[in-house]
């Protein structure tokens, strides 16, 4: 899909979110917020699908061989996106009763896979 070999990590990550953005749209969610960092870190995509928050990671993977995408976001990286959410709804006057997801897209040379639900935010 894309020439890896002259792009750097970050270029190709802008990519492959894009992709990811088109399918949320194309789904009918509305991208509140891309690349979004704070103290704790940062969050690929955020999205409002109907009345629920979604936190989503977008995960590339040319092969299986590393392991599948969903793999790709460990215990330590799901943390870590929990942190950035929290953080997010209490700097956007939305409640811990606000309804959010947490999402991984997964990325791979001919499509795009959204996995709702991918874990769980009371770790």
């Amino acid at each position: 899909m894309i020439c890896e070999a002259v792009m750097n990590k970050r270029s190709v990550g802008s990519i492959y979110e894009q992709f990811a953005v088109e399918q949320l749209i194309n789904m009918g969610y509305s991208v509140l917020a891309r690349n979004y960092r704070n103290r704790y870190g940062e969050i690929d995509i955020i999205a409002r699908d109907g009345d629920t928050i979604c936190f989503c990671e977008v995960k590339y993977r040319r092969d299986n061989g590393c392991g599948s995408a969903l793999e790709a976001v460990g215990y330590s990286k799901q943390k870590r996106i929990i942190s950035v959410a929290r953080y997010y709804l209490m700097t956007h006057g939305l409640s811990e009763w606000t309804p959010c997801r947490f999402d991984v897209i997964a990325v791979d040379d001919d499509e795009v896979t959204v996995l709702k639900n991918a874990f769980e935010g009371s770790q």
